[in-house]
């Protein structure tokens, strides 16, 4: 009897994903599941034709060999005649060089697939990452399957031995001279099948959960810096361990304050009778506001340093600074009285050498008529 078609059998188009292969075998296997059927032989059948085809078409090599070959391709009774469908050159030469000088190839290798690694992008406000803080997070993840224990199989029951290749995860297919290793196309690699699968995780071993997960984030962190919680990513199936969880750190943009590194930087405006007279003004820091002394006849953006003021780094050196930059705001909506101070102001200063009161507008226009003299000598 043919079998039929492993994509037409759960029901996916050729191209389908291995995310949809998937959540079309969880709802086959939750209709056809033995536990449901009572007994029905046909439908267990079915249910075993569920299960070869989603081990196929979820396993990139078989799928692969299957696409190419057809059934022809995953059936491990042709594999003696040939390299088998699963093979590749990379295999091929591994296993047969490691046969005759005595590496053993890959029969050492781990059979349990470690689960996913995840990452989770948590924004920050500036202070939470300077000063650190614990949040709580929620991750949607892969977790062991908590009626079978990441067994994979019904309460009760347990996972037999394969037997195709009789736990050893790899068959062995010879031509002469040569002997080739390939996964065993019946376990993929486990030594272990499951006869009767665990009706919650339908044989994974793990099931979808979101976690809530406390994360401590470190003093002084900021964007681009990663907090790596270990086994806290997806659960491997079968028992196998779980992958990790990074934590990427998104520092959102602040009001007041731009970061560089361990510095921080700030426009402070400040009036035109303080820039001319000198002062004292109020400049916030991320621990409270301090006092700014600004000197007679500041210019507009001139920089003054507040030492210790910046962030500690998380990797640890000395606290930045906090870098003020000085704005001389123009003053608006001036009443006629303010407007004509100003024009006596002017006038003043008009009467005495423009270099004394403005120097750089004098150095400015000397230059500017310097430039068109020289257009017309």
């Amino acid at each position: 009897m043919s079998k039929r078609d492993y994509y037409e059998v759960l029901g996916v188009e050729k191209g389908a994903d291995v995310k949809d292969i998937k959540k079309a075998y969880k709802r086959l296997a939750m209709k056809y599941h033995p536990d449901r059927t009572k007994g029905d032989k046909d439908l267990e059948v079915k249910f075993k034709e569920i299960q070869e085809a989603h081990e196929v078409l979820t396993d990139e090599q078989k799928r692969a060999a299957y696409d190419r070959y057809g059934h022809d391709g995953v059936d491990p009774s042709r594999g003696a005649g040939g390299f088998g469908g699963n093979a590749d050159f990379g295999d091929i030469f591994g296993d047969v060089f490691g046969d005759i000088f005595g590496g053993g190839g890959r029969r050492g290798q781990s059979r349990a697939q470690r689960g996913s690694d995840l990452r989770y992008n948590l924004e920050l406000s500036l202070e939470d990452a300077v000063r650190g803080k614990s949040v709580d997070i929620k991750v949607p993840t892969w977790v062991t399957c908590d009626s079978c224990d990441g067994s994979g199989a019904k309460k009760g029951t347990s996972a037999k031995t394969c037997p195709t290749c009789h736990g050893a995860g790899q068959v062995t297919m010879r031509q002469g001279f040569f002997a080739v290793q390939q996964t065993c196309p019946t376990c993929h690699g486990r030594g272990k099948i499951i006869p009767d699968p665990c009706s919650k995780c339908h044989g994974e071993g793990r099931v979808e959960k979101t976690k809530t997960l406390s994360v401590k984030i470190p003093a002084g962190v900021d964007t681009g810096d990663r907090i790596r919680l270990s086994g806290e990513g997806e659960a491997g199936m079968h028992g196998a361990p779980a992958g990790d969880l990074y934590v990427q750190v998104h520092v959102k943009e602040h009001p007041i304050f731009v970061r560089d590194g361990n510095n921080l930087y700030c426009d402070v405006p400040i009036s035109f009778a303080t820039a001319a007279l000198g002062g004292e003004i109020a400049v916030p820091t991320l621990d409270g506001r301090v006092k700014l002394k600004i000197p007679a006849e500041t210019q507009t953006e001139k920089m003054f340093r507040l030492r210790g003021k910046g962030v500690q780094s998380v990797r640890g050196g000395g606290v930045g600074d906090l870098v003020c930059k000085v704005v001389i705001e123009t003053p608006v909506n001036l009443s006629e009285q303010q407007k004509e101070l100003l024009r006596q102001l002017d006038a003043t200063m008009a009467g005495d050498s423009e270099a004394k009161h403005r120097p750089k507008s004098k150095g400015f226009f000397d230059g500017v008529k310097k430039f068109f003299d020289d257009l017309t000598s």
